[in-house]
């Protein structure tokens, strides 16, 4: 039919996708697994500050990081991209050039820490407050307390919800594209877009589409193994392996009870 004709050439149109393949892997590929890791590491490193002032018994900590985390949360990730890029783009270009991919980086950073420092702060707090306690009777102070025993264990529950907050930054650094990245820097979604502007043709974007699947696909099913291994443990019950390791059953003995004559 036509319009099947029509569809399969305007969205798997190969020649197109094997014309825009080389730079989708060698530069938007690289851009958008670059600006998402450097994102994800800056984006932890404040998550982490943030969590611990929410928690903090201080007033004066907590305040400051749930204003923090509210504002960054509360804002679409294009308005503060937008805000950042264009409103810093002067200071940036006395520091980095032209180039507005730190800002891009940092505006991914400043929303990645509030959801992280949200999904740490659930983390620390779901650790049983007994721990805290025993370490406090022990001599260590708070914050020896909370660096050796609480938070290593509330970054190992939340390390689920940490790779799919890295899921959430890949596909959020196609909003970069929004700064005038220059050629060299354009991510996947770049890419892919100039060149279906370029060709007429969808089949670019599907290709781009192609590539965030294969970065997301499998990081998603790796939360999934993350999060059974956590919930059921390494281990599993067996069954017995003989007979000494079954409880035999005790079979009473008959008591006579005589009569006196």
């Amino acid at each position: 039919m036509d319009w099947l004709d029509q569809l399969k050439n305007t969205f798997l149109n190969f020649d197109a996708m094997v014309a825009v393949f080389p730079q989708l892997l060698g530069t938007g590929l690289v851009n958008t697994l670059v600006i998402s890791a450097a994102a994800t590491v800056i984006g932890i490193v404040l998550g982490m500050i943030v969590a611990v002032m929410g928690i903090s018994p201080s007033r004066w900590l907590r305040t400051p990081a749930r204003v923090y985390t509210d504002i960054f949360r509360g804002l679409p990730a294009i308005l503060t991209i937008l805000l950042i890029g264009q409103g810093f783009a002067r200071l940036s270009q006395d520091i980095f050039g032209p180039s507005p991919y730190p800002l891009g980086i940092l505006a991914l950073s400043l929303i990645a820490s509030a959801y992280i420092g949200e999904i740490f702060r659930a983390g620390i707090q779901s650790v049983d407050r007994g721990q805290l306690e025993a370490c406090r009777a022990l001599g260590l102070s708070y914050g020896k307390a909370m660096r050796l025993v609480v938070i290593p264990q509330g970054i190992r529950r939340v390390l689920p919800a940490l790779v799919n907050q890295f899921i959430a930054i890949v596909k959020d650094s196609s909003l970069v594209y929004f700064l005038g990245l220059l050629v060299s820097e354009r991510e996947l979604f770049r890419v892919g877009q100039d060149a279906a502007v370029l060709t007429g043709n969808l089949s670019p974007l599907v290709l781009a589409g192609l590539f965030y699947l294969v970065i997301t696909v499998p990081l998603t099913h790796l939360v999934n193994y993350f999060d059974d291994r956590f919930r059921t443990g390494r281990r599993k019950a067996t069954p017995p392996k003989s007979g000494l390791d079954e409880v035999d059953e005790v079979t009473p003995i008959p008591v006579t009870l005589g009569s006196n004559t």
